[in-house]
């Protein structure tokens, strides 16, 4: 279990590190690409809605956050802290609220 944020799950199953920073389970980690399926597509077909959302299709919601890096390229350990630089919703795009 984790904190609701796709990014942290995401990091928590590559990395599969605890709070006091020892690794849990490490044959039980998985994929950068498997983790964001996972987030994704796996989250759509978990609540029966993969047919609707969950991937970029001709058909579905396109409705997407779009990140400032790109979490297949960066370091894994860094997958959480990958800023979100907007979302784009009903094809209007929003920036981030600067803080």
């Amino acid at each position: 279990v984790t904190p609701l944020g796709p990014l942290f799950t995401a990091w928590a199953a590559v990395n599969r590190i605890t709070a006091s920073g020892r690794v849990q389970g490490d044959e039980e980690r998985i994929g950068v690409s498997e983790a964001l399926y996972a987030i994704t597509m796996g989250a759509a077909y978990t609540l029966h809605l993969d047919g609707e959302i969950g991937s970029i299709e001709t058909g579905k919601k396109a409705d997407f956050a779009v990140l400032e890096a790109d979490p297949t390229a960066c370091d894994p350990m860094k997958l959480k802290d990958i800023p979100v630089w907007g979302t784009v919703q009903g094809g209007r795009i929003f920036p981030a609220a600067e803080l």
